[in-house]
Parts: C-alpha cells; sequence; structure tokens
C-alpha cells in the first residue's frame, strides 16, 4: 500500500498533476491527460510510457469517488 507521505510528495511525472490512489494504481488528476500508473508489489510504475489514457466517463468515476473536480 502507498503511505499517505508518499503519495502527498509524488505527482504525474507528465504533467505534474496530483495523484489520487485507486485500488492498485495511481490516477492522475490532470482532466487533459487522464494516465493511470499501475502499482506492482507496492511499487508506483511512473514511467510514462506505461501509463494507461483512461476514458473521460472512466476519469471522471475515480475523481468523483475522490472528491476531486472533474468538471
Amino acid at each position: 500500500m502507498i503511505s499517505k507521505d508518499l503519495l502527498d510528495i509524488i505527482c504525474c511525472p507528465l504533467t505534474k498533476a496530483d495523484l489520487v490512489l485507486d485500488g492498485d494504481s495511481l490516477v492522475s488528476t490532470d482532466k487533459t491527460t487522464r494516465l493511470k500508473y499501475r502499482i506492482e508489489d507496492n511499487i508506483p510504475l511512473m514511467l510514462i510510457d506505461s501509463a494507461e489514457e483512461l476514458s473521460m466517463e472512466a476519469w471522471q468515476e475515480i475523481m468523483k469517488k475522490h472528491n476531486k473536480p472533474f468538471e
């Protein structure tokens, strides 16, 4: 599990946007890129080329769930 302290200091490597922990991944709060980074063996894989771009609908649902702006 990613600690709150680590989550407070890491950001999206592409946009520098905040990240939210969603299950076994970290999701960028940046509406334009909507990147999702996997976590494997408690290690966030923060490689831009390995990130998944979420659909707008999937990204908005995650942002709603974590009380983040999504408009």
